[in-house]
């Protein structure tokens, strides 16, 4: 980790104020003053500003009932994102672990551990997602069977892998998968002749939307929750 990135992590320094204290000389590297905002320091090295020992918070790790209307993105100039939810010295430390779309509601997770994000978005992981979808007309039992089955979406030839299906109203599915393609779950209800109006997803792996949580907001992951994506490979 960069030293200014180290400085920023635990303390309320922005970056960029970081580099200023680095470069005024007040903060020291295993007792020796640095002068360089990007020399790499390690998790355990001894870093001081102004005399005072800084340490490393733990990883963060979160769920958000994601609200419509809202990106998933860290940061854009002209629409409101998830992040923008969060307390600012939360928003700075995290990144979104599996996107969904603007439209999209639903279970959001968001951590500072990169290695914890890659176990939830991988392709090589057995992470399924299941999504509440509601239907513009009923889900023929023709239908059902082909996505329980495997699809072929447009303008591609591998079919998906087989989806699990819940009837749970009359234009309401649940509908869970394991992978992440592209729009995968309008694109496959389309290849079956229906189209998606409502699209909120309700789980990931074993970690479910915490149903106290109001539209965009948030909690921390439990010990369980975090366990559960590393998981066995």
């Amino acid at each position: 980790m960069r030293l200014d990135q180290y400085l920023a992590t635990s303390t309320e320094l922005s970056r960029k104020d970081a580099k200023k204290v680095i470069t005024k000389g007040r903060v020291r590297v295993d007792c020796v003053p640095a002068r360089s905002a990007n020399m790499q320091v390690a998790d355990n090295t001894l870093v001081e500003l102004d005399g005072s020992q800084l340490h490393l918070p733990g990883d963060i790790y979160l769920m958000m009932n994601k609200p419509d209307g809202v990106i998933s993105a860290t940061t854009d100039s002209s629409q409101p994102t998830a992040v923008d939810l969060l307390p600012s010295q939360l928003a700075s430390k995290v990144h979104i672990a599996g996107r969904l779309d603007k439209d999209t509601t639903g279970l959001l997770l968001l951590t500072s551990n990169g290695q914890w994000s890659h176990q939830v978005t991988s392709p090589r992981r057995d992470c399924p997602k299941t999504y509440q979808i509601q239907l513009v007309e009923p889900l023929s039992t023709e239908a059902k069977v082909k996505l329980e089955t495997g699809v072929v979406l447009k303008d591609e030839d591998k079919p998906t892998l087989p989806a699990t299906v819940a009837i749970c109203a009359e234009t309401t599915i649940e509908l869970t998968i394991n992978e992440g393609r592209y729009h995968q779950v309008k694109r496959m209800l389309a290849a079956v002749g229906n189209h998606v109006a409502g699209l909120h997803r309700l789980r990931i792996g074993a970690i479910t939307l915490d149903p106290a949580l109001a539209p965009g907001e948030y909690r921390e992951l439990t010990e369980d929750e975090i366990r559960s994506i590393f998981g066995p490979t």
